[in-house]
């Protein structure tokens, strides 16, 4: 597991202030580090299937996540990916940003 991943799931657990993402399953997969798993349970590293998995750069996950840029703006500009249940998606675009 990279170093990404590790922040990235302690990151979004503090985000997600201890608790989970109950509406579904989701994966993001930085590209080139790795892939978090978001659920009830709160994020963790993995690669399991997912109701919606979304895929961008390590960069653009960090922006996303710092909150510097807006995840649906990254959608439209093409800087982000997503497979699956659109709808999810946008859920956990309010806890990612």
């Amino acid at each position: 597991m990279s170093d990404v991943v590790d922040g990235a799931v302690k990151a979004l657990n503090e985000k997600m202030d201890g608790g989970g993402f109950d509406a579904g399953t989701a994966k993001f997969v930085i590209e080139g580090e790795g892939a978090v798993m978001i659920d009830g349970e709160g994020a963790r590293a993995g690669d399991d299937a997912a109701d919606v998995t979304m895929t961008a750069n390590r960069e653009t996950f960090e922006q996303i996540l710092s909150g510097d840029l807006n995840p649906t703006a990254a959608f439209m500009g093409g800087n982000l990916s997503v497979d699956g249940d659109m709808g999810l998606a946008m859920q956990l675009g309010t806890v990612l940003g």
